[in-house]
C-alpha cells in the first residue's frame, strides 16, 4: 500500500508527538539523531518521561535544545514510583515550562510489570495532577481496554487536552476515546503486516484535528522501510516514512496530512 512517490519535498514540518530520547540508545550519538531528524524536516520533538529519572532526563534534554520538549510522568510499567514522594517529584518538573504534558501514564494489562491496582492508583494520581495543574495528558492503553476508559472518563470533564498515544487497539476502543474528545496518536505499528493490519480502517475515522503522529523511537521502527537501519533502532527521522504510509491509507496529499497533524500537536501542547 506504500508508495515511495510521496516525498519529503512536500511536507514542510512535522512533529515527533513521543520519543525515548532518554533511552540508553541514544546516550552516544544524540546530537546525530536530532541533527539528522532536522534534516527530515522533523522540527519538533516530545521527549517522553517515563519514569522519575526518565522524567528528570527528559526535561534536561529539553532545556538543553530548542526544538525539544517533555512529558513528565511514570509509565504503568514503573508504577511503583507513583507514591507521594514521586508524584510531588513529578509535579515539581511539570511546572517548568519546558514540560507540555503529564504522562507516560495510564494502564498496561498486556505485560502486567506491576499488579493492576497499583496501576489504576498511579493513573489516579497522575489524573489529579493534570486536573490541578491545568495540563494535558499524554496516556498509554495497551489490553486495558474498558478499564482505562473508565477510569479516564470519570474525570473527562475536569481534563484539557488528552492524548491516547502509540495508539493500537480495537475500533470499539477507538469510538470509545473519540466519544471523549481525545486525541489519537499514531506510530509505525500501523506499518506493520503482521499486528497493525487492523489500523488500516481504524486510521480513517479519525478526525482530521485529532490525529496526531509519533515514532515512539526507539521502538517500532516501521517494518516497510527500505533499507532497514543495521541498529534496528527507531528515530525521529523516520517520522516523514510514518507520515506518507498514513497518508497513503488516507489518499491524501503526504505534505497536507504533515501540516495537519504538526498543527494538531502545536494545538495540544499549546506551543
Amino acid at each position: 500500500m506504500y508508495t515511495a512517490a510521496k516525498s519529503l519535498q512536500s511536507i514542510f514540518v512535522l512533529f515527533d508527538i513521543g520519543a525515548n530520547l532518554t533511552q540508553e540508545s541514544f546516550h552516544n550519538d544524540l546530537d546525530k539523531v536530532l541533527d539528522e531528524s532536522s534534516a527530515a524536516r522533523v522540527s519538533t520533538i516530545m521527549v517522553t518521561g517515563a519514569s522519575l529519572t526518565g522524567s528528570e532526563t527528559a526535561l534536561s534534554l529539553a532545556q538543553n535544545h530548542e526544538n525539544l520538549f517533555a512529558t513528565s510522568g511514570i509509565h504503568p510499567h514503573h508504577a511503583e514510583q507513583a507514591d507521594d514522594a514521586g508524584m510531588a517529584k513529578i509535579a515539581d518538573l511539570a511546572r517548568s515550562e519546558k514540560v507540555k504534558a503529564i504522562g507516560e501514564t495510564g494502564l498496561d494489562f498486556f505485560r502486567d510489570f506491576t499488579p493492576r491496582a497499583q496501576q489504576v492508583d498511579a493513573f489516579e494520581r497522575h489524573i489529579e495532577l493534570a486536573i490541578e495543574l491545568n495540563m494535558p495528558m499524554f496516556l498509554h492503553e495497551r489490553d486495558a481496554y474498558p478499564d482505562f476508559h473508565q477510569q479516564l472518563a470519570r474525570h473527562r470533564g475536569s481534563l484539557k487536552e488528552v492524548v491516547v498515544h502509540c495508539f493500537t487497539g480495537s475500533e470499539q476502543a477507538l469510538d470509545a476515546y473519540l466519544a471523549l474528545d481525545c486525541y489519537i496518536g499514531i506510530t509505525g505499528w500501523i506499518c506493520d503486516e503482521r499486528r497493525g493490519q487492523h489500523l488500516l480502517p481504524l486510521v480513517k475515522k479519525i478526525p482530521a484535528d485529532r490525529l496526531l503522529i509519533e515514532t515512539d523511537a526507539p521502538y517500532l521502527l516501521p517494518r516497510t522501510l527500505k533499507p532497514k537501519p543495521k541498529s534496528r533502532r527507531n528515530e525521529p527521522k523516520y517520522l516523514p516514512h510514518i507520515c506518507d504510509f498514513i497518508a497513503d491509507v488516507l489518499e491524501v496529499d503526504s505534505g497536507d496530512l504533515g501540516q495537519q497533524t504538526y498543527t494538531n500537536a502545536r494545538r495540544f501542547f499549546r506551543l
